[in-house]
């Protein structure tokens, strides 16, 4: 994943390219740079590493245009390096691109053009746009951009500009997020809202295949073939706040903070006048549902995870056999579907690579698409039959809480909805079980009011080279998450285990001071939770206990406990998930690694 800006204009393009990028970094911080047309000529600063180094690069330049483009990367062809970094030219210099995603048929092109004379400069898959439309280039940039990309293979945006036509940006999007921002002083585009929120709200979701031509006081959307489109131009409901840290040190932990009002948010857009929950938008039917025989949840990382328990929530809730997979393995091995197969994606952007992929050889199958995102407009909303939104906001720490959170309160909002539908339950069943998930957001709030005692779990997590998470049933599904959540930001080992497995082989890995962490939230399953601290006690391992419910039994073998707050065990991920949050939150802080851009990952993969 990369991010794109690209600005056309009254005002000075540098500052809004610095500015943009800014709020663009988390979608790749390996390298950045930009492109600024200024006295018909094109300047062009690139860096690897962070945005700062960008910064200090063009502080003393005296660069004023108002046309430019800019580019943060997250290298997947060619190491971070100054010359990998985009903007991209020809050979001339006189067109300039920039690139999110892949061109498949890249090495093809480049033999191609190297066969021609050309002379490439980079490792990059990106470097052949910018020769190929210079090929095709005859004094209109637009022109020579549409004939390119009916050769170009792949998934991508692209933002492109000429010394030759300093008043013209071109835009293309291809199964990779591009909008366009229009404002008083200029136009824009982006590859995020957010990097323009300050800017405009008035924004155009650009479909795929289609190329945006802006002039200085115009612009045309066409498809490939170069027919006219006309977009609606939408007006987003988001505050500038969502895109600011808002006095926390690290947007990771704001989004933490904001879960309860995240889920408060989400249960309330979903219920009708009667306090119901209403899911009528989806306009997926009682006929339809009962046509249902299986449901299939597919997702990447923590949207898997939380597919995972919304498969016990859709079984239990709706008792539709429900089977989750990953999003790029179950392209792999395509299970049977048909007409009467629903299948769920889940992902925060709506943009994963994988799961697009996943989701059109589902297609293909005439399986019923649901899709739960967060990201309106995005590319998995706009294949699907039925897209619910989660409503969470922005996301910006590339570790993922709050979509997580929001993600499971709608998979349990969506699962009780189709069990209406299906005649399983009554209103006030309904009603007794809302009640419950209203009572989430305040169970959540107490488990911030102190935060001292992750700070210490968090010390014995990163103590040691290996953390192992235990849990049974919906518990070892949250500790699947906890253990990528320090994986991804505090770079620890982390293993999720069910807690029965643990003697089948793991136990071998347990020496003196392992950290060990169990969830146990369902007090049937209590005695057993104990008997597995006990085991790894006799190892020397040193135990950290999540517990809800009757907790007294757990002090007498744990280190150390932390009491949840009282909570029917089915509803309880909604609650333990808060601790190791948390947890690897402050693992990050005491080994000193960037909290919300984690060294190798970006926001959202949008490269498969």
């Amino acid at each position: 994943m990369c991010g794109i800006i690209g600005y056309l204009g009254d005002k000075n393009a540098l500052e809004i390219m610095i500015e943009g990028l800014t709020k663009l970094e988390y979608r790749g911080y390996d390298s950045s740079g930009l492109t600024i047309v200024s006295n018909e000529n094109l300047y062009t600063v690139k860096k690897e590493g962070r945005i700062e180094k960008l910064k200090a690069a063009v502080k003393d330049l005296n660069l004023k245009g108002h046309l430019g483009i800019g580019h943060t990367r997250w290298a997947t062809h060619g190491e971070p390096s100054d010359i990998n970094a985009h903007p991209h030219m020809n050979m001339k210099n006189t067109i300039s691109v920039v690139h999110n995603g892949i061109i498949e048929n890249y090495i093809e092109l480049r033999r191609e053009l190297e066969a021609e004379g050309i002379v490439f400069k980079s490792d990059t898959d990106t470097e052949v746009c910018a020769h190929i439309i210079d090929k095709y280039y005859e004094g209109d940039l637009y022109e020579a951009v549409r004939r390119a990309v009916k050769i170009l293979k792949g998934a991508y945006a692209l933002g492109i500009c000429a010394k030759d036509e300093p008043g013209r940006l071109i835009a293309v999007k291809k199964e990779n997020p591009l909008i366009m921002g229009i404002a008083k002083d200029g136009y824009y585009i982006s590859s995020d809202i957010l990097a323009i929120l300050d800017k405009t709200k008035d924004i155009i979701y650009l479909k795929d295949g289609q190329i945006v031509d802006i002039k200085k006081d115009e612009y045309k959307i066409t498809n490939f073939n170069g027919e006219i489109i006309e977009e609606k131009i939408e007006t987003i409901d988001i505050k500038t706040s969502d895109a600011t840290k808002e006095g926390f040190e690290h947007f990771m932990l704001k989004e933490i903070f904001e879960q309860p009002d995240v889920i408060k948010n989400t249960i309330s857009r979903r219920l009708n006048s009667k306090g119901l929950i209403d899911f009528e938008d989806l306009k997926l039917t009682a006929e339809t549902l009962k046509s249902i025989n299986r449901i299939y949840i597919v997702a990447c990382g923590t949207s898997y995870h939380s597919g995972l328990i919304g498969k016990v929530i859709f079984e239990k809730f709706t008792n539709i056999l429900t089977t989750v997979e990953v999003s790029s393995e179950f392209s792999c091995n395509l299970p049977k579907l048909d007409e009467n197969t629903l299948v769920i994606f889940i992902s925060q952007s709506g943009e994963t690579a994988d799961s697009i992929s996943a989701l059109k050889a589902a297609r293909e199958k005439h399986a019923k698409i649901l899709s739960i995102v967060n990201v309106l407009g995005s590319t998995l909303a706009r294949l699907s039959d039925y897209t619910a939104y989660t409503w969470a906001g922005p996301e910006i720490s590339v570790a993922s809480t709050k979509a997580y959170s929001s993600q499971l309160i709608l998979l349990y909002l969506i699962a009780i909805d189709f069990s209406k539908k299906l005649n399983l339950i009554d209103e006030k069943a309904e009603m007794e079980i809302l009640n419950n998930l209203k009572e989430i957001p305040k169970k959540l709030s107490s488990l911030l009011n102190d935060l001292e005692i992750y700070k210490t779990f968090a010390k014995i997590a990163v103590s040691k080279n290996s953390v192992f998470y235990l849990g049974r049933f919906l518990d070892y599904y949250t500790a699947k998450e906890a253990a990528l959540k320090l994986k991804e930001i505090s770079y620890v080992h982390a293993e999720a285990l069910p807690a029965g497995e643990l003697k089948h082989g793991p136990l071998a890995l347990i020496e003196r001071d392992t950290p060990v962490i169990v969830i146990s939230t369902n007090e049937k399953l209590h005695e057993k939770m104990i008997s597995t601290i006990k085991e790894v006690k006799a190892r020397g391992a040193k135990t950290i206990a999540i517990v809800s419910g009757e907790y007294e039994a757990f002090e007498s073998v744990s280190d150390y406990i932390l009491k949840l707050p009282e909570i029917d065990s089915i509803f309880a991920p909604l609650v333990s998930v808060i601790p190791i949050q948390l947890l690897a939150y402050f693992g990050a802080i005491e080994i000193g690694s960037d909290v919300d851009k984690p060294r190798n990952l970006a926001k959202s993969v949008t490269v498969e």
